[in-house]
């Protein structure tokens, strides 16, 4: 009896265990994957759609097995859907190091990992694009968003770690230092991006990784793997992507604020260096008008208004004259009538364009051998006339296992490009810069019309006929930008570069007995490009030269042969690897260029369509490398690692007797989460990490021969005479040192819903390359020296996680911050000369130098504000002074004198400072060391949904702090005759207006807009980057008609960015700078489709 009811109770605790095993890559049902209780004998086996039942009782474990997938084990319980990863997919999990692979979890070094899913999102024309936002540590800034522009990408890695050599990461692509263009590589056939960011990660890399390494791993076909095609299109739009400053925009009001500038100067009294006339309110008013459009200094020069004869434009109440209408006809220097009306100049610069991009990959494997090959057309339109990038790329990637121990790689490489771009791009206002026209007054035609309003043409070319604001037409001189109009050149002018890159990879891998495998990887790159320059022969300043024509050809040939001896062996939990290598490069690079000019016509755009020289010019550099490497790997029961690698490495940019360098570094690393005594649950790994090393840096180098004294040939009376170079060469200068600690964590929670890594850097230049000045008697003006250190030091943190996971709905998270201090810790002594507020040192720009600062301190003068009935004292003055009233002040210091006037100075030299006050008079402003310019805090988040088929994904990129020198705004705060005024003016300091902190608006006084820190605005931003959206459609379905993937997506790119002022972009640089007179940042919408079969 009673064992009839333990029995009993015994089937009624069975239950039968439903559930559904897939693929955890693309969701499809895993058919025979074997179901067993751990531990017990009852099993079970997957049907057709992957379904299984199990008779166990619920909380048993289960154990998942399918051949090249990952074991996985599941509580059991009803309804259960298993995720299956393949074993290939876990191999993936190795990470891409220096000159070979590593697991992951082993890795002790710091390194960021984009992989291929998150770089397909944007619209990329290189992977930089791909990368902002997406890996802690790295900051990178496009000065211009010209098509095709790679040379204004500014790419740092942990900060800023040189002041005179450069600071750009080393490119590694497929385990091999690539020198060439960004645009070189089709971000569609990158895998993964790596950023290693450490010693232990880069110094492998000698003074090439000083400044970190993006390994760039490019696709291959996976061994078994079927014939796959895939084809990828998309089609969209591009338009301006940068706002404008909130400028005045209408004529009239123009017109009336650039009034009241001339009326304040009418009125106002000659105080403390600012000058004015004096005059009464009506008189005031009268001198205004008179010389609002034609006065000798002021005048606007233009008048689009019509108002009736003996009217002022202007009126008493400082409005428009209510009877003056909006157009205008007058007189031209050649006795004909025009009409005047203003145009929006930016409409003529900017208008919206075409993206289209199109990829085709086939990809595949034999029993001995893998084959990948692409194809790739991108053309990118411009957002202004004759601006575009087109380019044609094609790789050709294979391996063949001849012999079980004989295995040959190859990966080969082409581009070409054509690529047309607007000269002058951010050159201020130059005539040439057509950006410099995007703040113009909103009073001035584009166009040239007849007495009847109509647009006129011009008759050579067939162009619209544009106003170069000269004589020559109107009779008017426009007092901005006069004899230009970069609008009218950007048609009939030529800037174009094309060219052809190729890059060309073969290794032979030998494997030999015990474990040891001989590589040897070679490398060849070839960029070639020809840049065609013509001027035209019918307007602007060069019309008399009757057209210029300018060539240049550039070729770069680089040469890598590298040799590496690995041993690799495990005994027991003992898992050991040692590399012995050597490394050759060699790079040359050849210029040549001429120009001519008087041209026969504008259709040959040869040297030989041209018959007057002007110029020519060549010349070749060359610069190697030779590269000696060890390192050591063990890893104990995937508990303990440790890492070891040394370098000695030889430079041409150094004198003989100081090219080798030696570069080392070591790490560790402990997975604490596989100590037997680790019981937290809900951690799945924990590791603790660190490491240090030392790396050289020779950047900006390569072809200075700063070692030596160099000479100019020049002509002497046709003689041949030798001029020196004003910097005296230096045998000693040798290489940069970077020191790098890192220490971090790396974790992984909740069954890997959330993962991520914690990490803190320090790292320190030493013997950094430095200019000491030299008296000019010497015949030379300065000389490069090894002086100075500086140190970086942060924190950074990445997080990525799934909010919700199920089998139809996921919403995953990422967020990565960093944050870098910079600063200067040891200056060489002549580098030390100038004091300024205790401290000693040298300016440079609007930055200076000195010890316990950053390399980037803001130098200048400061505002103290506006001189009122609240703050006259600053300025000494023991009353108020109603002639000084909205004048800008500054301070500057008032020193203790001794009994002959000289300033006192204390122990250390330092001029003693009795107290600090304000002044009216800018020439009598003191200069005073800053703030620190760089940013606080940056990097990104973003979040995506997947739902069945469907998919959505935002990304962010921020800054946090900082400041960035908004020049642009102060000259629009200035107010020049023929500019744009900022609308700012309008809360302008007036008698009834006192309290305001922004100076009078005064014609002639340049100093209320003087040079200061009042210009340094907060240059946090956040940016909405990247909205995805797309639809994958049903894979059953797919294959009744033979496919393997379909696909149709819609992209956004560089969809808005908040900052502190309208208009201002603080992305554009990292050091502080802008430049809104810059080719637009480019926003583009596209829809795409991706087929794979």
């Amino acid at each position: 009896m009673l064992l009839c009811m333990v029995a009993t109770i015994a089937a009624w605790a069975q239950t039968v265990i439903t559930g559904t095993v897939v693929s955890a890559a693309d969701g499809e049902p895993l058919i025979g994957v074997s179901v067993k209780v751990k531990g017990g004998k009852t099993g079970a086996v997957t049907d057709l759609n992957g379904k299984f039942k199990i008779n166990t009782q619920a909380g048993t474990t289960l154990v998942f097995s399918y051949i090249a997938m990952e074991t996985v084990e599941r509580a059991a319980k009803n309804g259960m859907y298993v995720e299956m990863n393949s074993l290939e997919e876990v191999m993936d999990e190795v990470m891409v190091i220096a000159y070979g692979t590593q697991k992951r979890s082993a890795f002790t070094g710091s390194a960021s990992v984009v992989n291929a899913d998150e770089l397909s999102k944007v619209q990329a024309t290189n992977f930089t694009d791909a990368l902002k936002g997406k890996a802690s540590g790295v900051q990178i800034s496009s000065a211009t968003g010209q098509p095709g522009d790679q040379n204004n990408t500014t790419i740092r890695i942990r900060g800023f770690n040189s002041l005179q050599a450069g600071m750009s990461p080393l490119l590694v692509v497929d385990g091999v230092p690539f020198n060439g263009g960004l645009n070189d590589i089709n971000p569609q056939d990158i895998e993964s991006i790596v950023v290693q960011k450490d010693a232990a990660s880069s110094a492998m890399y000698g003074a090439r990784g000083g400044n970190g390494v993006i390994m760039i791993t490019t696709k291959s076909a996976k061994k078994g793997q079927d014939a796959k095609v895939t084809f990828d299109a998309k089609w969209g739009s591009n338009m301006k992507g940068r706002s404008n400053y909130d400028l005045i925009t209408n004529p009239a009001a123009y017109y009336e604020t650039y009034y009241q500038k001339l009326k304040n100067y009418a009125m106002s009294s000659t105080v403390d260096g600012v000058t004015g006339k004096g005059l009464d309110e009506v008189a005031a008013w009268k001198w205004a008008n008179e010389n609002l459009i034609n006065g000798a200094e002021h005048g606007l020069r233009y008048n689009v208004y019509t108002q009736p004869d003996g009217q002022y434009l202007i009126g008493r109440d400082g409005k428009l004259n209510p009877n003056a209408t909006l157009g205008r006809v007058v007189m031209g220097a050649d006795g004909r009538e025009y009409y005047i009306t203003p145009d929006n100049w930016e409409d003529e610069i900017y208008h919206n364009s075409m993206r289209q991009e199109y990829n085709l990959g086939v990809s595949g494997s034999t029993d001995r051998s893998t084959y990948y090959a692409s194809a790739n057309y991108l053309n990118h339109e411009g957002i202004t006339y004759n601006s575009g990038y087109e380019r044609f790329t094609g790789r050709v990637k294979a391996d063949f296992q001849a012999k079980k121990w004989l295995r040959f790689s190859t990966d080969l490489n082409y581009s070409h490009f054509n690529r047309n771009y607007v000269d002058n791009d951010g050159e201020g206002s130059s005539v040439g810069n057509l950006f410099s026209l995007q703040n113009i007054a909103p009073i001035y035609p584009v166009f040239y019309r007849d007495a009847k309003g109509n647009i006129m043409y011009h008759g050579e070319t067939g162009i619209k006929a544009y106003d170069y604001g000269d004589i020559n037409m109107l009779g008017l001189v426009r007092p901005y930008l006069n004899q230009a109009n970069p609008i009218s050149d950007l048609l009939v002018n030529t800037s174009n570069s094309e060219g052809n890159t190729f890059r060309g990879v073969g290794a032979i891998d030998v494997y030999l007995p015990y474990g040891f495998t001989f590589t040897s990887t070679n490398s060849a790159y070839l960029n070639e490009s020809r840049g065609t320059s013509v001027t035209n022969p019918y307007f602007g300043q060069y019309k008399s030269s009757n057209g210029i024509v300018n060539k240049n050809h550039n070729r770069r040939f680089d040469l890598t042969f590298a040799q590496r001896l690995n041993w690799h062996q495990t005994y027991g939990k003992h898992d050991v690897e040692v590399m012995l290598g050597h490394e050759y490069f060699l790079n040359r690079n050849y210029y040549l260029s001429g120009n001519r000019s008087s041209m026969s016509s504008q259709d040959n755009k040869e040297l030989n369509g041209a018959i007057q020289v002007q110029s020519t010019n060549s010349s070749q550099e060359e610069y190697n490398t030779d590269s000696w490497m060890a390192r050591a790997m063990y890893n104990y029961a995937d508990r303990y690692f440790a890492y070891a690698s040394f370098m000695g490495q030889a430079s041409s940019a150094f004198h003989p007797k100081h090219r080798w360098g030696t570069f080392w570094s070591a790490s560790a690393g402990w997975m604490m989460s596989k100590e037997n005594w680790f019981k937290v649950k809900w951690i799945d790994e924990l590791k603790i990490k660190a490491s240090y090393g030392e790396n050289g840096n020779d950047q900006n180098l390569w072809y200075s021969y700063l070692y030596t004294n160099l000479y100019g040939i020049s002509n002497s009376n046709g003689e041949i005479a030798l001029t020196p170079s004003s910097t005296k060469g230096n045998e000693e200068l040798t290489w940069e040192k970077n020191a790098k600690f890192n220490v971090g964590v790396d974790f992984s929670m909740f069954k890997g819903r959330l993962s991520g890594t914690l990490e803190y850097y320090n790292n320190t230049t030493r013997d950094m390359l430095a200019t000491i000045p030299y008296p000019a008697t010497m015949g030379y003006t300065r000389a490069y020296v090894n002086a100075g250190n500086m140190r970086n030091q942060g924190f950074e943190l990445e997080l990525r996680g799934d909010v919700i996971r199920t089998r139809n709905f996921t919403w995953n998270l990422y967020a990565n911050i960093s944050t870098n201090d910079n600063k200067v810790t040891m200056l060489h002594e002549e580098n030390k000369k100038t004091e300024v507020d205790g401290y000693f040192g040298y300016s440079s720009g609007d930055y200076f130098f000195t010890e316990g600062k950053s390399s980037y301190t803001f130098y200048g003068n400061q505002y103290a504000g506006v001189y009122n009935e609240t703050n006259y004292a600053l300025t000494g003055d023991t009353e108020y002074n109603p002639a000084k009233g909205g004048l800008a002040m500054y301070y500057k210091n008032v020193y203790e004198v001794d009994d002959e006037g000289n300033p006192k100075k204390d122990a250390n030299g330092v001029k003693i400072v009795k107290e600090k006050i304000a002044t009216t008079t800018y020439s009598e402003a003191d200069m005073y060391v800053g703030e620190d310019v760089l940013a606080k805090a940056f990097g990104g988040f973003g979040t995506g949904f997947q739902w069945k088929g469907l998919d959505l994904s935002i990304d962010f990129q921020y800054q946090l702090g900082g400041l960035v020198y908004d020049g642009e705004y102060a000259s629009l705060m200035a107010g020049s005759a023929g500019y744009g005024i900022h609308k700012d003016v309008l809360n302008a300091w007036t008698p009834e207006n006192s309290s305001s902190n922004i100076p009078r608006f005064q014609a002639g006084y340049t100093a209320m807009t003087g040079g200061s820190d009042r210009w340094l605005t907060d240059a946090s931003y956040l940016t909405l980057g990247n909205i995805t959206l797309g639809y994958t459609f049903d894979k059953k379905m797919l294959k009744k008609v033979h496919l393997d993937n379909l696909r149709v997506y819609f992209v956004a790119d560089n969809i808005y960015t908040w900052s502190h002022r309208k208009g201002l972009d603080p992305r554009q640089f990292l050091d502080g700078g802008s430049n809104a007179q810059t080719y637009s940042p480019i926003r583009s919408f596209s829809c795409g489709v991706n087929i794979a079969f």
